[in-house]
């Protein structure tokens, strides 16, 4: 899966909205009801870098993977950055980013989570 057909993949969860931050954080980010689910970084040397939430237990895991790294400054929340996307199996990174989306949709209200999965 090349950088591309991630991000349309990203896009496409019921109610994600993409937005870019510029600096210093020069990030693409997708979130679902304002929680974040993954982004991809923009600037050099980092640029399309992608992060994602993981459970802890694929955290761990996915540490021990070539390519594979906590992700800066979040990796303490189980955010993890994959260096190169189109090295990393689709299947799997697809099952792992769904994971990350529910994460975030399930983090918000009951109401918030209805109105979303209702549009």
């Amino acid at each position: 899966m090349d950088v591309e057909a991630l991000q349309q993949f990203c896009a496409r969860f019921p109610g994600a909205t993409v937005k870019t931050w510029g600096p210093p954080g020069n990030v693409l980010v997708y979130s679902v009801g304002g929680k974040e689910f993954a982004y991809f970084k923009l600037s050099d040397p980092e640029r399309w870098r992608f992060s994602f939430r993981a459970t802890p237990e694929r955290f761990l895991e996915l540490t021990d993977v070539p390519g594979v790294k906590p992700a800066r400054y979040r990796g303490r929340y189980h955010w993890l950055t994959i260096v190169t996307v189109a090295t990393f199996p689709e299947d799997y990174l697809q099952e792992l980013v769904a994971w990350s989306y529910r994460k975030a949709l399930h983090s918000l209200s009951k109401r918030a989570q209805a109105t979303i999965t209702a549009g």
